[in-house]
């Protein structure tokens, strides 16, 4: 699944203008601090920890650009932040290109949104031992990471993601992220802070299917913000809530919010809900359970009871970090990993043959 490089964020005609007010205010910019010439520091992730390529484009989040070869830029919150990686330097380096608060602040706010706390090599370790095949895999493929994202942001995403391509996901969540506060480029890419729950209850159902978003889709979003506001303490608070839940108990709040089902709320639980043993399947992670974890499935048509049985399949061989593992075999499947696997296997069986001789 290659992800595209999006247009900037798609203008609104005049005709559909009127319902809402413009997203950055002079007021707001002036409280933003620049942070003068872009300076680049080392992050506290080697690039076993974390490799960009196999955490970014990888289906996760749809709001971090790439904005060099090896370079992603995105917002955490009021923070514009660059990652970047060069060839023959270990350490992933950063760069912070705006902010609202401090330097610290936004360093800690990206090693949050990093899942930094969690070490990679120990997770691999475990599942290594666990299942040999996939020690084969992360050889190749280390440093994807499972972030942890704002869950609302999180949330409105993978509203958009359902049944949808990813130009057209790129697209609308450009569009929403265009509503909050304008941030600064990088590359020719625009960045906002992602809009807030009470301005995203100013967007009407009406002016999301003018711009794009269809009329399920423009409806489901509505009702989730709805709902959202509805809650006792607010939104906000109310997601960050499902994150002292059980996985089954967050997964059947989430489904409450119009247009979640079990695979949008996996998604959502394990990329910003701590919830690291949820299981997104959809038809890729089905065919990978069925060549190697349900055999008995293979043939069979994916049915919600089995989504369930290929969850628990993987918690049974992988444990309570199972999304991280399922994730990486995820991303294994995907075209351009596939070939850097084919490449290396070929190469491993060159060398075996020429010990032979």
């Amino acid at each position: 699944m290659k992800r595209p490089r999006p247009p900037s964020p798609p203008s609104i005609s005049a005709a559909a203008k009127p319902p809402l007010s413009p997203p950055p205010t002079p007021i707001l910019k002036q409280k933003l601090q620049r942070t003068g010439a872009p300076k680049w520091l080392p992050l506290k992730l080697t690039q076993t920890e974390l490799t960009l390529p196999l955490t970014f484009p990888t289906g996760q989040t749809f709001r971090w650009k790439q904005t060099g070869p090896v370079q992603y830029s995105g917002s955490i919150g009021p923070h514009l932040v660059s990652l970047r990686q060069r060839p023959g330097d270990e350490t992933v380096s950063y760069c912070l290109h705006r902010s609202a608060t401090s330097p610290n602040a936004a360093e800690l706010a990206l090693l949050d949104f990093l899942n930094a706390e969690i070490s990679l090599a120990e997770l691999w370790s475990d599942f290594e031992m666990k299942d040999p095949r996939f020690g084969e895999v992360a050889r190749h493929l280390r440093g994807a990471r499972v972030l942890r994202q704002d869950p609302l942001e999180c949330l409105i995403q993978f509203l958009c993601s359902s049944n949808n391509n990813i130009a057209r996901i790129t697209k609308m969540v450009d569009f929403v992220s265009s509503l909050g506060l304008y941030l600064g480029e990088v590359e020719g890419f625009e960045f906002h802070q992602f809009p807030s729950l009470e301005r995203l209850s100013r967007v009407s159902e009406d002016e999301l299917r003018k711009a794009g978003f269809g009329y399920s889709r423009a409806k489901y979003i509505t009702g989730t913000v709805s709902a959202l506001q509805s809650k006792p303490g607010g939104g906000d608070e109310w997601l960050l809530s499902l994150r002292k839940l059980d996985l089954q108990d967050a997964i059947a709040a989430l489904c409450t919010l119009p247009g979640v089902g079990p695979k949008v709320a996996a998604c959502i639980a394990l990329f910003s809900l701590d919830q690291h043993s949820a299981i997104p399947v959809d038809t890729h992670v089905w065919q990978i359970a069925t060549r190697y974890l349900v055999p008995d499935l293979a043939g069979a048509k994916l049915t919600l009871k089995l989504c369930s049985r290929v969850a628990e399949a993987f918690v049974s061989k992988y444990g309570e970090y199972a999304g991280w593992a399922q994730t990486l075999l995820f991303i294994a499947e995907l075209p351009a990993q596939k070939a850097l696997l084919q490449s290396s296997q070929s190469i491993q069986l060159v060398k075996s043959a020429e010990k032979k001789k």
